[in-house]
């Protein structure tokens, strides 16, 4: 099996950490290892014929240093000259596996999610191959513990909760009320964005559903050597300066046939804004969470995060805050309000203030 780790992204909800350079996966929001290195080093027990990360120019040089330690497997970083969504990330690794290896089964993964459970997520990855093998597309579902309204749904179409199920259909972020209902019918589970398939199947698969980025990817030359990757570098280029941007979700997963979902559960979570921290860290004293800080003094609060860039950190008399201190900005925002530290990025690309990006 080979490996597609998807490490693009910026992860603007992660400001003023993550920045365009150095974005949430690059970076250690949990302690040592960042989040890209702690997701190859996942998949390294089951002896991938090699792995392939895709993500942007601005990023591609911190990627290969970060992952210039690993010796296990070949680690080729493709570099996109201009982020176009997953579709065409997804797409482009497909091509360069399928040339080298025509049967060759692919597991695509996000570089910045959280799992807990590494033994299962990978024991769900083989079952995932054995299907994929057989010419399905293959997506991880993860149990539902609460109704979530920050997640896209798979709806399969039976109950059950172990297996592999057909999938129904795709459903984008819902409302509460939505969301409790999907949780009632025992059929709905989180989209995880990984998926599970055959280069050649998701190929094929993009060919009929997205015939202009099928034909963009057709016009790739190879070399004798297919793995040197530097040399597409001027071809990647001019592919996607003639495409547009699609997720697979869209593009390919909710039109497709043949779409499978494994109903799976490993302490999984996207981690997609700072309140997401608490779910996946050991809160302390008054349900705080405090990373990297010197210490931390309590009083009168409670349910706090905290990032402290190397300093005592004193709360008094605040509950459910956010506070994240950088070098150059610092960060003060109610948890419930933290999907839109994004808006505060936008507002500085709109002042021109490039140095904050």
């Amino acid at each position: 099996m080979y490996i597609v780790v998807l490490a693009g992204g910026s992860g603007t909800r992660f400001w003023p950490l993550s920045r365009k350079s150095t974005p949430k996966q690059l970076m250690s929001v949990f302690g040592g290892k960042s989040m890209l290195q702690r997701t190859v080093e996942r998949v390294l027990p089951l002896k991938p014929k090699r792995i392939l990360v895709v993500t942007n120019a601005l990023q591609a040089a911190e990627t290969r240093s970060q992952l210039a330690y690993i010796k296990e497997v070949a680690v080729d970083v493709i570099e996109e000259p201009v982020g176009r969504n997953t579709a065409p990330a997804i797409g482009l690794a497909a091509s360069i596996i399928a040339r080298f290896d025509p049967d060759g089964v692919m597991a695509v993964l996000p570089a910045d999610h959280y799992i807990l459970d590494e033994d299962t997520f990978r024991a769900t990855l083989v079952e995932a191959r054995g299907v994929a093998q057989a010419g399905s597309l293959v997506t991880l579902g993860i149990a539902p513990t609460r109704p979530e309204t920050g997640y896209g749904y798979i709806e399969a179409a039976a109950a059950g909760g172990s297996g592999v199920v057909d999938v129904q259909r795709f459903v984008e972020k819902p409302n509460l009320e939505r969301a409790l209902e999907f949780l009632a019918t025992g059929r709905f589970y989180w989209n995880s964005g990984m998926f599970v398939w055959g280069a050649c199947t998701i190929l094929d698969r993009i060919a009929s559903h997205m015939p202009e980025l099928s034909n963009a990817l057709a016009k790739l030359s190879f070399d004798s050597d297919v793995w040197e990757l530097a040399d597409l570098k001027p071809q990647i280029a001019e592919i996607y300066g003639s495409i547009k941007g699609e997720s697979i979700d869209f593009g390919v997963m909710e039109k497709a046939e043949s779409v499978q979902v494994i109903p799976t559960s490993f302490g999984w979570s996207d981690v997609g804004s700072w309140s997401a921290l608490p779910e996946v860290m050991e809160a302390g004293a008054d349900g705080h969470v405090v990373i990297a800080a010197e210490g931390s003094v309590s009083v009168g609060s409670n349910e706090c995060l905290a990032y402290g860039n190397g300093k005592m950190v004193a709360l008094v008399g605040v509950q459910d805050l956010i506070v994240v201190d950088t070098p150059d900005a610092l960060l003060v925002c109610a948890k419930s309000a933290a999907q839109d530290v994004k808006k505060v990025v936008e507002e500085l690309e709109r002042r021109g203030k490039t140095e904050l990006l």
